[in-house]
């Protein structure tokens, strides 16, 4: 690390009062150009001077400490780059400078722990500092400035010039900008502009000029390229209007559609901050201004110091093992710590298949059936077999309250993995394939063929079971009970298991249309309900069997019975629950991505737990069909509320439907459409009529059970998470009141219930456009208002944004930072959460709860699409064996 004091100038005045530079963000050395010289030391009265301290991290980013060095204190003025723990280590700089220099030295030192082992930087003195901090205004994100990147450019000017020129239409193809053509064509004309090319095509030669510039590393040439783009008649200075149509450029790269309506009001904005004089204009040193104004980082991390520095030193990057046979120990012990419950159940499961296929074979391995059937015989008995077991397992995962009761008053959910019971009930289905087909096959082309090929010796001791006339050809066995309930059978379950792939229950072939509509959920949930036919042929079949003619040899219903009649019960219970829990209908509302939410009336003695489902049912669409979606609504809510998003045939009816039921939404209200059902309004056409059942567990239910959360959710996914964050803040609001009424301190509370375990919940919602914003944009407010300790911390992506330090995501940065700071409304969300841009770093992510939360056990609890659950199971894992802190992830099924 190197230590340095730095000259810090102000921008207009000639000096500054201590309390002024305590305000303003820090910088080392003039905004605009280079360093020359050495650094000197500014001391202003007081006694006081700026000390500075830089190093480059394990990301190759440049960290600036600033400190405020006084007589009697020191303070840490500034940081630039880092992340929590660099605030952390700076925070410990604030003392009697006496100390300064040790305290320096201390925290160089742990400064190079946490970059494990990689060296710091030297001060590059041909840039500022301010350059080097805003790393951003890059317009070209790969193979910036590399002779390969330009190959790739000159190759593809050879495909698409005319008459040896580059139009400006083909100007975002050439330079790898595909998805920002509006954007692309911009920065043409700015480049163009400052060459003076008034054609429309350019050569290749001017080409490579305009490569050169864009991809130029220099802060300050990015910096006059991006004034470029603004300054539309190139006269150095830019007008409100210029700035209005940056913002709406910018805004339409990013897809933010909202952002685009409100470009006049934000132009405004800008200009307030940048023309306090009201010249009508700014110039380049405004904007430079505006592009290096960011918040200062602050962290309010209370671990203990040797802790922290004991987890700064790991090397908390996972490794690559180049030891195949480690590389492969390594892996495999990975998969069993993660999936231990799942293995000892297939286990267990492939155990007793084998055991039942066994003694059926050798069962009839000793008949006289043999000698004439062969080990045809054998093997399609010892499939039946398997085939009885696998249809009375199969229905047990799907007894969905038995499954919540279990998991929820029993300690079993400890080692039975409850959260894969529909997994597990896929993994039955495909043994049951294997049993039919075993059982089928071996019939029709082994037993039957040998059994009309057999002599009269051989057929003799046959007689008893086929009758004493040998059967003379296939159809004999077909129009029998045996033969028609069997063939029935395989093909009923051939069209529900067809049906039943994701292929063809999400509708994702391009069928032609006659076949697309027997496709889609509506076509799964129906062929599914196949199965009660299914059963009676079944237990038929069992009974009228060829080879067996006692009634205890006939065991297909003894494996049958119970599972049956537990299933039976099962949706006998649903049945009557469902039939009093017909609910009112109090808020509908349609927000933008085709999210519908429906807020119903609780039912009485309905008590359910953040994370858990329920299912819906609308007799409008059909009396039969039962949907399940997250339940979003809080246990102290005084209202059950589902958000669906109409992505399939039922749902999408559903929205059509209460759109027609529905007054369009008024002004101030969002939503397509809206309807609230209160007291005094007046009457609205006929609601449709809305049952549902549940509630049933889900893994996210089990968030109680930790005192740290880290919950993730893309998209619609994070639908149950919702749920568990307004749990979580009822109870910071219940505990708040209860210490008001002094009941904590008499214990009356503490008597009545358990106390709420969760300390501390880290929320991570990405999702593809700005419109998601609004289907919790309450929650989200709500939260930032009431959590005054802040126990909940949420984070929200919007990966529609390019990355921070893209020049085409630049001005939203600029603007997102100013209106937040005026209004404290995020212009993106707008909500009081500022939004992040592109994707998080998932390694920094844990890393970050990792250092908060030492020697805790963390659930990370995840639901969305399954892309990222690789990745965040294999961080649980890494940081779980390399750090102090344990990770357990659950992943919600939907």
């Amino acid at each position: 690390m190197e230590t340095q004091e730095n000259h810090h100038e102000s921008w207009s005045e000639p000096e500054t009062t201590s309390e002024s530079r305590r305000s303003r963000v820090g910088f080392s050395g003039p905004l605009s150009g280079p360093l020359s010289g050495p650094l000197v030391t500014n001391r202003p009265g007081n006694g006081s001077k700026n000390r500075s301290a830089r190093l480059m991290n394990g990301d190759g980013e440049m960290v600036e400490i600033t400190l405020d060095v006084r007589d009697d204190s020191v303070s840490v003025q500034n940081i630039r780059g880092g992340d929590s723990e660099t605030a952390f280590l700076a925070s410990r700089l604030e003392m009697k400078p006496s100390s300064l220099s040790s305290r320096l030295r201390q925290v160089s030192q742990e400064l190079k722990r946490m970059a494990s082992f990689k060296t710091f930087d030297k001060v590059d003195r041909s840039k500022s500092g301010a350059a080097r901090a805003l790393r951003g205004l890059k317009f070209m994100t790969k193979s910036v400035g590399s002779a390969d990147g330009w190959s790739q450019v000159d190759k593809r000017f050879d495909e698409l010039r005319v008459d040896g020129k580059l139009p400006k239409t083909r100007f975002s193809q050439c330079i790898g900008m595909h998805e920002s053509k509006e954007f692309a064509g911009e920065l043409f004309e700015a480049l163009a502009r400052r060459r003076g090319i008034a054609a429309a095509s350019i050569t290749k030669e001017e080409l490579r000029e305009f490569w050169e510039q864009i991809t130029d590393q220099s802060f300050d040439s990015r910096l006059q390229t991006f004034f470029d783009l603004v300054d539309k008649n190139a006269d150095g200075r830019i007008t409100d209007e210029e700035v209005k149509e940056i913002i709406t450029l910018s805004a339409s790269a990013n897809k933010l559609s909202k952002l685009q309506e409100r470009a006049e009001e934000y132009a405004a904005l800008i200009m307030e901050e940048l023309d306090p004089n009201n010249l009508g204009y700014i110039e380049l040193y405004n904007l430079e201004m505006l592009l290096l104004q960011a918040p200062a980082q602050s962290a309010h991390i209370t671990t203990d110091s040797r802790v922290l520095s004991q987890m700064l030193s790991q090397k908390l990057v996972p490794t690559k093992e180049h030891n195949p046979i480690k590389r492969a120990f390594r892996e495999l012990s990975y998969f069993m710590e993660d999936n231990w419950k799942r293995v000892w159940i297939i286990a267990l499961w492939l155990s007793i298949c084998a055991a039942l296929f066994t003694w059926k074979f050798i069962q009839y391995k000793r008949r006289a059936v043999f000698h004439v059937m062969g080990y045809c015989v054998t093997t399609a008995k010892g499939g039946a077999e398997t085939l009885k077991f696998n249809m009375a397992l199969i229905l047990l995962p799907v007894c969905r309250n038995t499954i919540t009761w279990l998991r929820s008053k029993t300690k079993l959910g400890m080692a039975v993995p409850f959260d894969d019971n529909i997994n597990f009930h896929k993994v039955i289905a495909f043994g049951i394939a294997i049993g039919v087909g075993l059982h089928a096959i071996s019939h029709l082309t082994c037993d039957f063929p040998r059994l009309l090929h057999a002599t009269d010796e051989e057929y003799e001791p046959m007689k008893q079971f086929f009758g004493d006339r040998r059967p003379n050809n296939y159809w004999w066995f077909v129009k029998g009970t045996e033969g028609w309930t069997g063939v029935v059978i395989v093909v009923l379950m051939a069209i529900a298991f067809v049906l039943a792939q994701p292929w063809f229950r999400r509708n994702r072939l391009n069928l032609p249309k006659p076949l697309k509509k027997l496709t889609g959920f509506n076509a799964f949930w129906y062929s599914h309900h196949l199965f009660v036919i299914v059963y009676v042929l079944f237990i038929i079949h069992g009974y009228f069997l060829y080879l067996s003619k006692k009634w205890y040899k006939k065991t297909t219903w003894m494996y049958l019975a119970v599972p049956m009649i537990l299933y039976g019960c099962e949706r006998l219970l649903r049945a009557f629950r469902s039939g009093y829990k017909s609910v009112k209908i109090l808020k509908v509302a349609v927000y933008p991505g085709n999210v519908l939410a429906l807020h119903v009336s609780k039912p009485q003695g309905f008590k359910y737990t953040s994370g858990q489902y329920i299912y819906v049912n609308c007799s409008d669409i059909s009396p039969f069909e039962w949907h399940p979606f997250s339940i979003t609504s809080a246990p102290g809510d005084d209202y059950i509320s589902v958000h669906i998003r109409t992505l399939g045939d039922w749902t999408s009816q559903l929205k059509g439907i209460f759109a027609k039921a529905c007054q369009p939404a008024n002004d101030g209200q969002s939503g397509l459409l809206r309807a609230d059902m209160l007291p005094g309004k007046p009457s609205l056409p006929r609601m449709p009529r809305v049952r549902i059942d549940g509630p049933y567990g889900a893994p996210a239910q089990d968030y109680k059970n930790y005192e740290v959360l880290l919950l993730v959710g893309l998209g619609i996914g994070a639908t149950p998470l919702i749920s568990i964050l307004k749990d979580v803040l009822n109870n910071i609001k219940q505990q708040e009141e209860d210490l008001e009424e002094g009941e904590v301190e008499s214990g009356v509370k503490s008597n009545k219930k358990k106390p709420f375990a969760t300390k501390r919940a880290y929320f991570y919602w990405v999702t593809r456009e700005q419109g998601s914003f609004e289907w919790f944009k309450g929650v989200m407010n709500e939260i930032a208002e009431n959590d005054k300790e802040g126990v909940i911390e949420l984070h929200n992506y919007c990966t529609s944004v390019y990355e921070e330090g893209d020049a085409r995501s630049a001005l939203i940065t600029m603007l997102q930072s100013l209106h937040h700071a005026k209004s404290g409304v995020d212009v993106v969300s707008e909500t009081r959460v500022k939004t992040h841009f592109a994707r998080p770093n998932w390694r920094n992510v844990y890393k970050h709860v990792a250092l908060k939360h030492p020697d805790k056990r963390v659930g990370v609890f995840y639901c969305g699409a399954h892309g990222l659950v690789g990745e965040l199971r294999k961080f649980s894992l890494d940081f779980s064996r390399k750090t102090d802190t344990k990770f357990d992830f659950h992943k919600e099924n939907f």
